[in-house]
């Protein structure tokens, strides 16, 4: 074959290349090597020339295209690998910040239960505080009623002490023993005390006159009577003015049995009798004062003035008395159609006696 010949058979075969699209854009060296490729394939079939129809066999460029439409071999199971790992990248990373939430949410709630233990901590030793000082003050208050208790106990004793050396037997067997220079001393210290007791009732400490007169009361002898009257009297003009009226009474009469004729403790008992409504016994009193003294003015008032409101009490206390004997008789008469109308009570002006009589219709007899 000449060189025209072969070159242009050659040529030809340049056009039949360049129009096959697929193997034309491929690269002198891989063009060759597919050739290659392609000799050992056939020489890998069978010896009778058949392929198996199961397993076809790609050429290279085939293979190529195949692997451009999937990605690529490699490079496919490169990005394939690489997405797996991102997947799993961002699945850990999820898990962390899950984890960091789910840390932060348990110290938080332990946070929060710390804080309430602490408040119910605080709360209980507040309350453990309030309860302390609570029983802190009902101990003082205990403490101080026991105290209060025992000077009222210790004052009660002293009452009764002084009560006891008052009480004429019983200063009677202590002075026993006493020689008289000690009784004209303890005189001595009681007429001492009753003069503080007058100048405190002269300031109108009725308090502490009281109190001066019964320590003098508790120490002058017994045989000393007229002493011991006055400074009864004057106990009971103190306790009159302090408002202890009973115990004024008593000391007045005390005073009186010591000594019968002491006028200003009849005249001071007859004041409280009349103070305290005992009217009789006042006017007794104001009688006996005349007796002594008949030109004494305050005690003739007096025994000219009760006797009206003897008798004004005394009607007072008739009429209610009556009204209460007549609303029981008319409980009594009810059931029986009658009312105390039906008795007429008439008094004999003579004798001052009264007689019933019974009247049938008492409305008809008024008309």
């Amino acid at each position: 074959m000449d060189r025209g010949a072969a070159g242009g058979l050659h040529k030809e075969e340049e056009e039949e290349h360049f129009y096959d699209c697929q193997e034309s854009l491929q690269p002198p060296h891989l063009k060759q090597e597919d050739q290659e490729e392609e000799k050992r394939e056939e020489s890998r079939q069978e010896p009778d020339g058949s392929a198996d129809f199961h397993n076809k066999t790609l050429t290279p460029s085939e293979r190529r295209n195949t692997e451009r439409e999937t990605g690529g071999g490699g490079k496919g199971e490169e990005i394939h690998r690489l997405r797996e790992e991102k997947g799993e990248g961002e699945q850990e990373e999820s898990e962390k910040v899950n984890g960091e939430e789910q840390r932060e949410n348990n110290l938080q709630e332990e946070q929060e239960e710390s804080q309430k233990e602490e408040e119910q901590e605080e709360s209980g030793s507040e309350l453990k505080e309030e309860q302390q000082e609570v029983s802190h003050e009902e101990q003082r208050e205990n403490g101080l009623q026991e105290e209060q208790t025992a000077d009222e106990e210790s004052d009660s004793e002293l009452k009764e002490d002084v009560m006891k050396e008052i009480d004429d037997e019983y200063l009677k067997e202590v002075e026993k023993e006493l020689t008289e220079e000690e009784k004209e001393s303890r005189r001595q210290q009681s007429l001492a005390l009753k003069e503080t007791g007058n100048a405190h009732f002269k300031a109108q400490e009725w308090a502490e006159s009281e109190w001066s007169y019964t320590e003098a009361l508790s120490i002058c002898p017994v045989n000393f009577s007229r002493d011991r009257a006055v400074l009864f009297s004057n106990r009971a003009a103190a306790r009159l003015h302090l408002g202890l009226k009973d115990t004024a009474l008593s000391d007045c009469s005390r005073a009186i049995e010591l000594d019968p004729d002491y006028l200003r403790a009849l005249l001071r008992r007859a004041e409280l009798y009349e103070q305290t409504d005992k009217l009789d016994e006042a006017l007794e009193d104001y009688k006996k004062v005349l007796d002594q003294d008949p030109n004494h003015r305050a005690a003739r008032q007096a025994c000219m003035r009760l006797p009206q409101q003897i008798q004004e009490r005394n009607e007072k206390l008739k009429e209610e008395m009556m009204g209460k004997l007549k609303d029981l008789g008319n409980m009594v008469l009810r059931p029986f159609g009658l009312s105390t109308n039906n008795f007429q009570v008439n008094q004999d002006t003579a004798t001052g006696s009264y007689s019933i009589n019974f009247v049938q219709n008492p409305n008809n007899n008024n008309r």
